[in-house]
């Protein structure tokens, strides 16, 4: 996501004062050897205000449970993000540490606890105990108690931190790594020998004046953690992608190309897609540690900042996202028109080095959202329903679209849950910002709603309530039979 990024400076952390959250004993703290914040920050600043509850919604949608956010993430600031999935809980992100959600009853989801950890923007993954979170602004150091730094500052601190969350109730602080512009998001990435897990860290915005964050960037960061000794994670590698420099970009119109903003891969056919700002990026992650560029492509008609992509299930499809307006923006309207902000349905044609990223089409939300409502394709996941590629998808106050892609050339939307403007007066940052399909529900996380529960019963789609995932990280797509 574009939101806040990027001057590398968080420019407010707004909290309200709070019972102190207790989160266990530490078994392996990172360097500053301080434990998760007990006592979040407190510094002025509005909170979330009560929504109106009407919505507009397809026939084949439920609403089944809203959970608004809780203090201290209820700062109009502190803007839910990404989800990952094990068992019965969610691990929802948020600007200022994450949320963890007993979902063991969808229409009935509760908080179980909440990590206090500022740093923006709190992109999770979870692989068995470890729950591993990205900090993307500058800190003070790598605690949870740290404050609020400047990127011009060379002590300053940003990267990966790993937790401990065998009891997802009292999650404890093991490790943390600095990567280099920090980790604006991060992709987990299985080690095929058991042993370990790969972080692919995408980050980008560097500066001259940022001694952490050098220009060009035009790379990943590539952290390894083992699975016996979480509490040393190592950096391995920070590949460059782009010898050449990527996309140059245009000034007002396509990003210039200087890091990822996200990778997806796709184990089972040793494949990644990367988005990455001015292009789109096929790899082959046979050694996981050593990813390579295999193709790579632009639309610099249509795409101003390639955000995020999706695979079908087959791997023979890629969907990439423009985040036009950096997710801030109302472009889901007339004057944008539907080819841009939207979303790109490429085929995936050859095999290994031979494949090629073929465009098919364009898919944007079929309705016009008001000029107050930020509105463009972003984080989605797909359906599991075998023989078809329907994927559920978040577009901010667009709300939360089901589309079907099987023909690449025509996909269409077949369902969809969208609020009315956060503030119909003022554009304000709100909305969907992950909309995923785990375990028979959609599950998604609002900026500033909270945690949204919805049910889809249709025919098209039922077959996915039959398909269960122990664990499920969306930027780790894993291969359902079918």
């Amino acid at each position: 996501m574009g939101i806040g990024q990027r001057s590398r400076r968080r420019v407010a952390g707004v909290f309200a004062a709070t019972v102190p959250l207790v989160l266990g004993v530490v078994f392996a703290a990172p360097s500053s050897a301080t434990p998760p914040n007990e006592h979040p920050e407190e510094t002025s600043g509005a909170t979330v205000q009560a929504r109106p509850a009407d919505t507009d919604h397809s026939p084949n949608i439920e609403h089944l449970a809203n959970l608004p956010k809780l203090a201290p993430f209820d700062g109009i600031d502190s803007y839910g993000t990404d989800i990952a999935f094990k068992g019965d809980h969610a691990y929802v992100g948020n600007y200022d540490g994450v949320v963890v959600y007993d979902i063991a009853k969808p229409e009935k989801p509760k908080v179980l606890t909440q990590i206090v950890c500022p740093g923006g923007q709190g992109d999770v993954s979870i692989s068995g105990n470890l729950l591993f979170v990205s900090t993307d602004y500058p800190r003070t150091d790598d605690s949870c108690n740290s404050q609020e730094a400047d990127s011009a500052d060379p002590q300053a601190w940003e990267g990966m931190k790993v937790f401990d969350v065998s009891d997802p109730a009292k999650p404890r602080y093991v490790s943390a790594i600095p990567t280099d512009c920090g980790s604006h998001t991060h992709t987990l990435v299985p080690d095929k020998a058991g042993e370990a897990v790969y972080l692919y860290v995408s980050s980008y915005g560097p500066s001259a004046e940022f001694p952490n964050c050098q220009p060009p960037h035009d790379k990943i960061s590539i952290v390894k953690v083992p699975l016996d000794n979480p509490a040393a994670p190592e950096l391995i590698d920070a590949p460059v992608l782009f010898p050449d420099g990527g996309n140059p970009g245009v000034p007002d119109g396509i990003r210039e190309t200087s890091g990822c903003h996200d990778i997806t891969v796709f184990p089972e056919r040793d494949l990644a897609a990367g988005a990455c700002m001015g292009d789109g990026v096929l790899f082959d992650i046979s050694d996981p540690a050593k990813p390579k560029v295999t193709e790579q492509v632009r639309d610099d008609e249509n795409f101003a900042f390639w955000h995020s992509a999706t695979f079908n299930n087959d791997g023979t499809k890629v969907v990439f996202t423009d985040e036009l307006g950096g997710g801030a923006a109302a472009t889901c309207n007339s004057q944008v028109g539907p080819h841009r902000g939207a979303n790109g349905v490429y085929d995936l044609t050859g095999s290994g080095a031979d494949a090629k990223l073929e465009f098919r089409s364009y898919f944007k939300l079929p309705r016009e959202q008001a000029d107050t409502e930020n509105c463009v394709a972003h984080n989605g996941s797909l359906i599991p329903v075998p023989g078809r590629d329907i994927m559920v998808q978040a577009w901010y106050q667009g709300g939360v679209s089901v589309w079907d892609f099987t023909d690449s050339a025509n996909p269409q939307e077949i369902a969809h849950f969208d609020r009315p403007p956060f503030d119909p007066g003022e554009l304000q940052l709100a909305g969907s910002w992950s909309a995923y399909y785990y375990n028979g529900h959609i599950y998604s996380s609002g900026i500033q709603e909270g945690l949204d529960v919805l049910a889809l019963n249709d025919p098209r789609t039922d077959p996915a309530k039959d398909v269960r995932y122990e664990e499920f990280n969306p930027q780790t797509q894993p291969v359902y039979a079918g």
